[in-house]
């Protein structure tokens, strides 16, 4: 069952559907353009703007951050086996005296 409305009526219907035809398209234009601009940072800052190519690179990163995170913390635990040591050592002398 269709109502059927006055030309007025019309008029205003096909008017508020341009106008917001024409948001949409500023909308569309304004996306793209922020689009655009964030392939070229990325292209910039990673050598690619590929999804799925970033998501293997950040796997890469984290995976690189976490071997260093690894090693500095052996680093750091070896520093305090030698403290440990060179400190047992003094104590012994000193309550050798």
């Amino acid at each position: 069952m269709t109502t059927e409305y006055d030309i007025e009526t019309l008029r205003k219907k096909h008017d508020e559907l341009n106008r917001r035809g024409i948001q949409a398209a500023a909308n569309l234009e304004t996306y793209t353009k922020q689009l655009e601009e964030l392939k070229r940072e990325l292209e910039e800052k990673y050598g690619t703007s590929d999804l799925d190519e970033l998501q293997a690179k950040l796997v890469a990163m984290k995976e690189e951050n976490e071997r260093r995170r690894a090693e500095y913390q052996a680093h750091l635990e070896s520093i305090e086996k030698e403290l440990a040591r060179i400190e047992a050592e003094y104590n012994a002398v000193e309550n050798a005296d």
